[in-house]
């Protein structure tokens, strides 16, 4: 069996590290003793300015003031302690009181770190980069979790989270979006006549071309057994019927080691619109399926489309 690759694992460029501090200077401060170090970072001069940016940007670790006026450092932490996408980032609180409650109170609110002004630069350093350590690791843990562990493509938990998110953006903003859900032709019969390694290379080919086929905004994954699905942002039906017609040639054309004589194809159903549908997500899934099941009735290996256009989905000529 050959190695599987986690296709979807990505590495920032840069992490983000955020200063919430209500004192010029101290963001003057940090922005020149910390330019050298391989971070971006980011300035908010309130307790509310630092939650809009972090629930709406991938933060890394925060270096937050205990003592701002209108909503201080504990309010800070209580907010985001209560938001489950931001409950994980890592705080480091900087403040200018010794007092030992306010450092037990920080950390039982979540606080990562705690350290007492006027700071010493070195020691900030190395605790800002413990703490990005720290970030990176539970990222990929988290990345790993959401994997499937045959294919390397993303896994159905992380599809459910990833189509809710978009077709929600899709619907408020009047975007285009479009989703694939794929299946292998007679996959069964791989291996019943092959054997099931032979059926798991099967699996993981068609995986390496639907990976590689898929441009950075899409998500690629495994759907189940030997179905797949993409989830195409920004994408029209006409722009994925072109990528999906691609996957299904790329597969067709490939030579299988195990069976040479015995090509495999792909079925797709695709359902997709140019703005809003006025569909909830498992719609959209129940329309790709409706399609999917249009393809292989007609015959396999062949893509079959559905406009969803605003209360009225339709069914357009398979490819």
């Amino acid at each position: 069996m050959s190695e599987t690759k986690h296709h979807p694992v990505m590495t920032a460029a840069r992490p983000v590290v955020l200063v919430v501090d209500d004192s010029p200077l101290v963001h003057r401060l940090l922005k020149a003793r910390l330019r050298d170090e391989a971070i971006e970072l980011r300035h908010a001069n309130s307790g509310k300015e630092a939650l809009e940016f972090i629930c709406t940007n991938d933060v890394a670790t925060v270096l937050l003031d205990l003592g701002m006026p209108d909503m201080d450092g504990f309010e800070v932490l209580r907010a985001l302690g209560a938001k489950e996408d931001a409950a994980h980032v890592p705080v480091i609180v900087l403040s200018g009181q010794q007092d030992s409650q306010d450092k037990v109170m920080a950390f039982a609110l979540g606080a990562m770190d705690y350290i007492t002004k006027p700071f010493d630069l070195a020691e900030l350093r190395a605790r800002m980069r413990s703490s990005l350590r720290m970030h990176r690791l539970v990222r990929m843990l988290s990345e790993r979790a959401q994997l499937d562990g045959l294919t390397g493509l993303w896994n159905r938990s992380h599809f459910d989270e990833r189509l809710t998110q978009l077709v929600t953006t899709a619907e408020r903003s009047n975007r285009p979006l479009s989703l694939a859900l794929l299946d292998l032709d007679h996959f069964k019969s791989i291996n019943d006549n092959y054997g099931h390694p032979a059926g798991d290379a099967a699996l993981q080919g068609a995986s390496d071309i639907i990976a590689q086929s898929a441009r950075g905004s899409d998500i690629a994954c495994r759907y189940g057994g030997e179905e797949f699905a993409v989830i195409m942002p920004e994408t029209t039906p006409e722009q994925a019927q072109t990528l999906c017609n691609r996957i299904r040639e790329a597969i067709e054309a490939r030579d299988w080691p195990a069976h040479p004589d015995r090509k495999i194809t792909v079925s797709i159903g695709l359902a997709g619109s140019d703005g809003a549908s006025g569909l909830p997500p498992e719609q959209w899934v129940a329309h790709a399926d409706a399609a999917l099941y249009k393809a292989k009735e007609g015959g396999r290996n062949r893509v079959v489309v559905t406009h969803m256009s605003k209360g009225m989905p339709k069914l357009a000529a398979a490819s």
